[in-house]
């Protein structure tokens, strides 16, 4: 009979599968399957506030649904959303994990108030002085008369467009006062 030897690419082969067998069989985290079948129930709250700060018009358990059917990928959802695709329903038997709140408040608390990052337009072109000024009317000859041309110095128009905008949004102010005093006056 032939005499049967073993190569040493074999070996190795051989010894490698097992090292895997034996490393599976009794060094198996168990932590690590419970990790990622608890991964793969939730969704990242930061991920689904964001969605919902992107659309406010979705639900977040429609939003949590989608992320954990796209493996948490806020640009798979966001791009189904942009398509026009709507998100899927999610099943009645599922249920969102809610973000965990403090225990230490009993009742519900109201959001903060919504601040804006931008003040009003009054403050950011500092137009309160001009508030108070009565509107100097106009009539259309001498507005006209009085409109300079476009001018070729960088400075001038802007200067002129400045102007214009704070005009407009004067004018856009004192009309919303007048709607205001008609309807405080019904």
């Amino acid at each position: 009979m032939a005499e049967q030897t073993l190569n040493l690419p074999s070996l190795f082969l051989v010894l490698a599968l097992l090292v895997l067998s034996i490393r599976y069989f009794f060094f198996s985290p168990s932590s690590s399957s419970t990790r990622a079948a608890s991964g793969r129930n939730t969704a990242n709250p930061e991920h689904i506030e964001q969605i919902a700060q992107m659309f406010p018009q979705l639900s977040r358990r429609d939003i949590q649904w989608d992320l954990q059917r796209n493996g948490g990928s806020v640009q798979a959802t966001t791009e189904r959303v942009l398509s026009g695709r709507a998100l899927e329903r999610p099943p009645p038997s599922f249920q969102p994990i809610q973000p965990p709140t403090s225990s230490s408040s009993t009742t519900p608390a109201s959001p903060p108030p919504y601040k804006s990052s931008h003040p009003d337009l009054i403050t950011r072109y500092k137009l309160e002085h001009r508030i108070s000024q009565p509107e100097v009317t106009r009539s259309d000859g001498e507005e006209k008369q009085k409109a300079p041309n476009w001018s070729p110095n960088k400075a001038e128009r802007q200067a002129l467009l400045q102007k214009r905008r704070e005009d407009m949004v004067l004018a856009a102010r004192r009309k919303l006062e007048e709607k205001e005093r008609e309807r405080a006056g019904k």
